[in-house]
């Protein structure tokens, strides 16, 4: 089972590696006893996030989650960078490839599935949903320093 690489952490940042995307496969998310999702890994806990989940999902041909699911406060965004697919939110069934990018509202009832002919890589950030502001879209500041590397 493949694990998440340390980088580099400091006191304002961390950053982690899962790999290549071609090695999603090697991750395996145990969500309980007997329950476990092959090419599924979350990052959160080892970025130490503090206002979001991320996860890297990997699906082969014909793989599906098998299970519509909701969330009771957080929002996703699912970013589909390679293969293609169906995306199900509330029954209604639309494609999805790289490039595709689908918000989800906390209650909407969603699944995703592979129909392509190979691995459907995805991201998915989650986040508590009507949280950002208009304060928060100009929140990023350009400092006038200059850049050593």
């Amino acid at each position: 089972m493949k694990q998440i690489e340390e980088i580099s952490k400091g006191t304002n940042y961390t950053a982690v590696s899962v790999g290549k995307m071609s090695e999603l496969v090697d991750h395996v998310l145990k969500l309980a006893p007997g329950v476990e999702i092959p090419g599924k890994v979350f990052v959160g806990d080892a970025l130490d996030t503090t206002g979001a989940e991320i996860s890297f999902q990997t699906f082969a041909p014909n793989q599906e989650v098998g299970f519509l699911h909701t969330h009771k406060v957080h929002e996703e965004l699912y970013l589909f960078i390679k293969g293609s697919g169906e995306f199900q939110a509330d029954g209604k069934v639309f494609p999805v490839s790289e490039g595709s990018v689908v918000r989800v509202a906390p209650e909407a009832k969603r699944t995703v599935r592979n129909t392509g002919d190979e691995n459907l890589v995805m991201i998915c950030v989650q986040y508590k949903a009507a949280t950002f502001t208009e304060q928060d879209r100009t929140d990023g500041n350009i400092l006038q320093e200059k850049v050593e590397w």
